[in-house]
């Protein structure tokens, strides 16, 4: 089979984005920085750390950023609670592993925090291919992430499915030449289908997303 699944972990698979403003606004505002909810949208979600610490803590040095990020991450660490995946997660999931479609999860949260989180999800064995931005030399919105998880699943673009909620992650899997479903977790639908969205749904259930992949789908004896 030559079609993978990849998923984006905050604000597609599970919505968090309420935990992560939080956190993010407490340990700036301890920096003498204050965050609003539109600053979060636009210049924070699906962004990779080095460039919030360097977008919002200029005035640091790039190891007193690096330190405040992490203190970020750790707070939000300390606020999860019980979370639950977005609806039609497992359903989705089941269907991908009955038509033997690789899946992965491709986030620019360090490791820690998708370990954490995949766990309360109780998603950890069924996601075990976990690409970690950070880890990368370049990561989202650089397509490498998603180009990462074309390779490691043995998967082709052209018949793969990405999912996100942000532009940073649409930009990052359109240019990994993906089909994209966008999440309409925070950003509305038109403003995904202007960044490139192939559709954009509320949530796994929406059965557009199973005529997308089954569309994009390729068997191994070549049937379509």
């Amino acid at each position: 089979m030559k079609t993978a699944l990849l998923f984006d972990l905050d604000g597609t698979l599970v919505d968090t984005d309420a935990l992560h403003l939080t956190a993010f606004q407490s340990v700036l505002a301890s920096h003498g920085v204050a965050l609003t909810k539109a600053q979060y949208v636009e210049k924070i979600m699906g962004s990779s750390n080095a460039l919030i610490g360097e977008a919002f803590l200029p005035h640091l040095s790039p190891a007193d950023q690096e330190a405040a990020i992490d203190a970020k991450e750790a707070a939000f660490r300390s606020m999860l609670g019980e979370l639950q995946p977005a609806a039609g997660v497992a359903a989705l999931l089941d269907f991908a592993e009955a038509e033997g479609l690789s899946c992965a999860v491709v986030t620019n949260a360090p490791r820690a925090n998708a370990t954490v989180v995949l766990e309360a999800l109780g998603l950890t064995e069924r996601l075990p291919m976990q690409i970690i931005g950070p880890e990368l030399a370049r990561p989202k919105p650089d397509p490498l992430p998603y180009l990462t998880g074309l390779e490691r699943t043995g998967a082709l673009a052209a018949h793969s499915v990405a999912f996100e909620d942000s532009l940073s992650g649409l930009r990052a899997a359109l240019g990994a030449a993906l089909a994209v479903v966008g999440l309409t977790t925070t950003l509305d639908e038109a403003a995904l289908r202007r960044a490139g969205a192939t559709i954009a749904v509320a949530d796994f259930t929406d059965r557009r997303i199973f005529e997308l992949i089954r569309a994009r789908m390729i068997y191994t004896n070549g049937a379509q």
